[in-house]
């Protein structure tokens, strides 16, 4: 376990010098304002107040007790040296993530951080590590919180979280093609860009970290289209570079709708309901942008 937690320190200086290195490269490759080095710096920068600054403004002693108590009230304990233990809690931490994911993105409260990482109009090995500031106020280690309580021990699920997100790093690269056969099982490049584009035909969909059968086996695999290229970003994109605004413009928006609510219900909407979600079924959600782009595909046809 150490050498693990060893080896997950040292990547923190591969993942920006791999990063460094490709921005380098595809500035040689395609001129160096083709890069967005503003973007990338941003990146940078939420890295490390997150990872330090606020590591230890904001611990995880809350979530790490209550893993805990999950743990002792376990239904049953795996053989962790046996290698089905292990191969047990690695399926088990996917699954756990792929509901968090899907969670970040259906529900306007996760999103809310979420969002940030989703805000780079360009994608690549920067992009990789812009998370947002506020992920422990908001609790997402709660999609975690039954592994323990399935035998899954708290230290090796929060150490198989790790090593799935340091897996996902590579995944954000354009330059990467498709992998073959591997489309089917694992979280690739070519699926992640599905996952990070702003195209109407790719919202929501590719929740998966290592693997991608969740999304195969709950609907959500959206597979990329040569006739489609990803246009990057945010629905409605971020064009500027102002730090604190790509960190907390979601959090402003949802304060300004929950000033407006007029009962609980709409409350209820705003927070748990998917981004873009407004009482009466006027908002703008993936649902109903795809139903007005429908509406405006039969118009054009009629005329």
């Amino acid at each position: 376990m150490e050498i693990l937690y060893t080896i997950l320190k040292a990547a923190v200086i591969t993942v920006l010098a791999s990063s460094l290195l490709e921005a380098l490269v595809l500035s040689a490759r395609n001129g160096f304002a083709s890069y967005d080095w503003k973007a990338a710096g941003i990146s940078v920068v939420d890295f490390l107040v997150r990872e330090y600054p606020l590591a230890l403004l904001l611990p995880l002693g809350f979530w790490g007790d209550a893993m805990r108590w999950f743990w002792q009230h376990r239904l049953w304990t795996l053989p962790m040296d046996h290698w089905t233990g292990w191969a047990a809690c690695f399926v088990g931490q996917e699954f756990c993530y792929y509901w968090y994911h899907r969670a970040a993105h259906r529900v306007r409260w996760f999103w809310c951080t979420h969002a940030v990482h989703h805000s780079p109009n360009q994608l690549n090995l920067a992009a990789a590590y812009r998370f947002g500031w506020t992920g422990r106020l908001t609790g997402t280690l709660a999609f975690f919180m039954l592994a323990p309580l399935a035998g899954m021990p708290p230290r090796i699920v929060l150490m198989l979280l790790s090593l799935n997100l340091l897996y996902q790093f590579w995944i954000h690269a354009t330059w990467i093609p498709r992998l073959g056969p591997l489309e089917w099982i694992l979280n690739t490049p070519s699926a992640h860009r599905v996952h990070h584009a702003a195209n109407l035909e790719y919202l929501d969909g590719n929740y998966g970290g290592v693997l991608i059968v969740f999304d195969r086996l709950f609907g959500t695999y959206i597979p990329e289209r040569a006739d489609a290229p990803c246009r990057f970003g945010l629905v409605q994109p971020m064009t500027g570079y102002n730090l604190l605004t790509i960190e907390f413009h979601q959090w402003q928006a949802l304060w300004r709708d929950l000033r407006t609510a007029s009962s609980f219900a709409e409350i209820c909407g705003y927070l748990l309901k998917p981004p873009g979600w407004r009482p009466g079924g006027v908002g703008q959600t993936t649902e109903d942008l795809r139903q007005q782009a429908n509406r405006a595909c039969a118009a054009t046809a009629e005329a």
